[in-house]
């Protein structure tokens, strides 16, 4: 009888920690992180969204790339397609022109039109790309653009609350700062790297140049001035890639729909980096 009660205590500790080990790893899915930590992720179709996505009609990802990648990423791309529209249809097409044209590295603003939706398509039907975003100005929006899929976080000032929640989730943040104590300060909180806008009000190359020296060991991304003829001065400079955006995107273009000019631009640029 004594045998048989401890049976029973055996079986039921352990269908109780199996359900345990459902309930946990449900918590981690819907915490957004990896179920298995060392199984490659691979983003569910978007035609079956998660339960609990924030937008209808598209899957939440989770893909969380440590500095170190992003960082090669950074010196091995060189550049950073940054694309602010009011019209999602136009911020899709801008995307496939400078991916067409060699870039992998696309930044989608979050103000801009559907942001989220756009970011969670471009991880769908650009796989060979790195999405991320850009102008996340608090915690909610960062959180949001995480949710959506987007691999990097670009906000335009420094703040340590966002610093920290991105950490939390393995997402590279790059905040935005020009002084050089707004670029340490950056830093010491735990930026993967510091973005210097806007760049050609305070001497351009130049002033990446001049940075180096005290701050060498910060990787910076010049933005705000940055265009196809002067990228590689910045990388030079001692910048470890460049930012780009009305360059790339002149509004002309864009309206009149001329997405094979900007994959061309986009070619250009390329080629002047390599």
């Amino acid at each position: 009888m004594q045998q048989a009660s401890i049976g029973i205590g055996n079986w039921a500790w352990g269908i109780g920690h199996w359900a345990l080990g459902v309930w946990e790893v449900w918590e981690v899915w819907e915490d957004g992180e990896e179920i298995f930590p060392h199984t490659p992720y691979t983003p569910p179709s978007p035609h079956l969204p998660h339960p609990h996505a924030p937008y209808s009609g598209y899957a939440q990802y989770k893909c969380p790339m440590p500095n170190q990648i992003w960082l090669s990423q950074l010196q091995k791309h060189r550049a950073i397609a940054v694309i602010r529209t009011p019209k999602m249809e136009w911020g899709w097409e801008m995307a496939m022109a400078v991916a067409s044209g060699g870039m992998q590295l696309i930044e989608i603003t979050w103000n801009s039109d559907r942001a989220g939706e756009l970011i969670s398509q471009l991880r769908s039907e650009l796989p060979g790309c790195t999405i991320g975003t850009g102008t996340l100005l608090n915690v909610q929006q960062l959180q949001q653009a995480i949710v959506s899929g987007a691999e990097f976080l670009f906000t335009p000032h420094v703040d340590s609350a966002m610093i920290q929640a991105a950490q939390e989730k393995h997402v590279p943040i790059i905040p935005g700062a020009l002084t050089p104590t707004e670029i340490v300060t950056a830093w010491s909180l735990g930026a993967s790297c510091v973005k210097v806008f806007p760049v050609q009000a305070v001497g351009g190359a130049d002033y990446i140049k001049s940075l180096q020296g005290p701050l060498g060991e910060i990787p910076l991304i010049p933005t705000g001035g940055v265009t196809v003829e002067n990228a590689k001065e910045f990388l030079q400079a001692g910048a470890i890639a460049v930012g780009l955006s009305g360059e790339l995107f002149p509004k002309k273009l864009v309206s009149e729909g001329n997405w094979q000019a900007i994959a061309t631009k986009a070619r250009k640029l390329m080629q002047e980096l390599g």
